[in-house]
């Protein structure tokens, strides 16, 4: 996308500067983040911030815009590396880091198309994993169980 210096004119590049910098919050949380019971709403808000870029680049590419092609982003927070010992189900986390693969790749086109898909892919794996974890974390206690309501 162009320069932001104008973004406050241009509806599509506003929309797009606040999609990005949700998806920059959402990573920056996970950065030493701790092994905690906040785990599975910090990857929840990870699939959120995605699917809301994917958005974004599905409409700047309908207002002709085109992704500015950077190095892709490298790795991850630690605590969603596989070295981390992160907690889930290992076959999700395959397909999250996969994602995590084909975003860096899609960064480095012009393709907003490319990038909204691997956006989607990322979304749609951190969402996965946030509902795995959330289930374990509720079964082992590290969250607690939501209380019954009585009747009157």
């Amino acid at each position: 996308m162009a320069a932001m210096n104008d973004a406050d004119k241009d509806p599509v590049q506003l929309a797009f500067a606040i999609a990005q910098r949700g998806w920059r919050d959402a990573l920056d949380a996970h950065r030493l983040a701790p092994p905690d019971g906040g785990f599975s709403s910090r990857l929840a808000a990870l699939s959120g911030a995605a699917r809301i870029d994917a958005k974004i680049c599905r409409e700047a590419h309908a207002a002709g815009y085109e992704w500015p092609p950077h190095r892709g982003a490298g790795k991850p927070p630690w605590e969603l590396q596989p070295e981390s010992g992160r907690r889930g189900p290992e076959d999700l986390w395959r397909v999250f880091d996969s994602a995590v693969i084909e975003l860096n790749r899609a960064s480095t086109t012009t393709d907003l198309l490319e990038v909204a898909r691997a956006y989607e892919v990322i979304g749609n794996a951190a969402a996965d994993l946030a509902e795995a974890i959330r289930r374990e974390d509720l079964m082992n206690g590290l969250l607690p169980k939501a209380r019954a309501r009585r009747g009157a």
